[in-house]
């Protein structure tokens, strides 16, 4: 299943909750490590939304100049 952005911000603020909110350190401390994952997957999340419409409009520019090669080859053909 894949995880949007906006969902592992939200679990990283409710860490961030959870840890303002503990009255042990050790479970303070574990809400905030749990936090700083969840803002790293979140950020991981954005990057690949960005690389994959950077790889889709490479993909896009590569179709295009095949076809535009294709079709000169067609034309010098006739």
């Amino acid at each position: 299943m894949s995880q949007t952005s906006d969902f592992y911000d939200t679990r990283a603020d409710e860490a961030e909750a959870a840890a303002g909110h503990a009255e042990l350190d050790n479970v303070r401390d574990r809400e905030l490590r749990s936090a700083a994952v969840f803002r790293k997957l979140a950020d991981q999340a954005r990057k690949v939304v960005i690389d994959r419409a950077k790889a889709e409009v490479v993909r896009d520019e590569r179709r295009a100049a095949e076809a535009e090669k294709a079709a000169s080859k067609l034309v010098a053909a006739d």
